[in-house]
């Protein structure tokens, strides 16, 4: 019998019902549910989904046909970390709000499912951005799907930091802070920060300073196949490094390299499910508001 891991980061009481429909149609459709210990623990879950066997995060992954990530699209992030380098494939099904990457709604949970189980999908390779330092980060999680960001740590003044492109000495960014956005994180803080949208799989990184001190200073698109060097010039300050929403502070002077990872998050794609559609309906594209 195939197997289908579950994880989510939170049940809301009124998306009980949602879960229960969704634990139906997997079960209905003969796979074999495990859960996370996490999503397991939650009190919503209990006797929906803390009676199902539990897997253990980056241990035994590719034995199951796919992750189910149930919320938004900070739990698809969290769930890319259980299923880290093995790629095994993740549908997002949103029980939140706004959501890129888990696009399934509430409302088309059933037909959605239904495609799935019938083979009506195919997968969608998003690149990673991977972070290299001298000194021990993120232990073993050093990648992002979406951004990798240095940012001034509290309320402390702006930091300056160092970019080299290919070792290229690039620009020196004196700024809030500077992150690398991939294609899928083009829609999240990067657009926040004023960086473009860019369409999947494009192949490109985005280089976004997040208010920089210099009003000419703008995000630029390099090639996802670039080498970025990173060093924080100032002194006595310590600040933020963070990989999606994971964050560690760092106080001395280090060097980050960032590169595209070796491996990608395989998201799984529903038929007639459409990125421009995703556009449209979340950032409210063509409609006028005046009618």
């Amino acid at each position: 019998m195939n197997k289908i891991a579950i994880h989510g980061r939170r049940i809301a009481s009124e998306s009980v019902s949602y879960v229960k429909e969704i634990v139906t149609i997997i079960e209905n459709n003969n796979r074999e549910i495990y859960v996370s210990p996490h999503i397991a623990a939650l009190p919503n879950a209990k006797g929906v989904l803390d009676h199902h066997p539990q897997y253990q995060p980056e241990k035994d992954m590719s034995e199951f046909e796919a992750v189910f990530s149930l919320g938004g699209d900070g739990t698809l992030l969290d769930t890319l970390t259980h299923v880290d380098d093995s790629q095994v494939p993740i549908l997002g099904i949103n029980l939140g709000r706004l959501g890129f990457l888990a696009v399934i709604s509430k409302e088309n949970i059933a037909a959605a499912l239904q495609a799935y189980f019938a083979g009506r999908y195919e997968y969608d390779d998003r690149s990673l951005v991977q972070l290299h330092t001298d000194i021990p980060l993120f232990e073993d999680k050093n990648y992002a799907l979406n951004e990798f960001a240095i940012l001034r740590k509290d309320t402390s003044s702006m930091i300056v930091v160092k970019c080299f492109l290919d070792g290229e000495f690039l620009n020196t960014y004196w700024a809030d802070g500077v992150m690398v956005a991939t294609s899928t994180g083009s829609t999240g803080y990067s657009l926040s920060c004023g960086g473009p949208v860019i369409i999947p799989n494009t192949n490109n990184f985005i280089i976004t300073p997040v208010s920089p001190h210099n009003l000419n200073v703008r995000p630029l698109i390099i090639s996802e196949n670039s080498e970025l060097t990173f060093v924080v010039e100032t002194e006595n300050q310590s600040c933020q490094v963070s990989l999606d929403s994971r964050s560690e502070s760092v106080s001395d002077k280090v060097e980050f390299k960032v590169r595209k990872a070796p491996f990608k998050a395989r998201l799984i794609k529903i038929e007639d499910s459409s990125f421009l559609d995703t556009l449209r309906n979340k950032l409210n594209w063509g409609l006028d508001k005046r009618n």
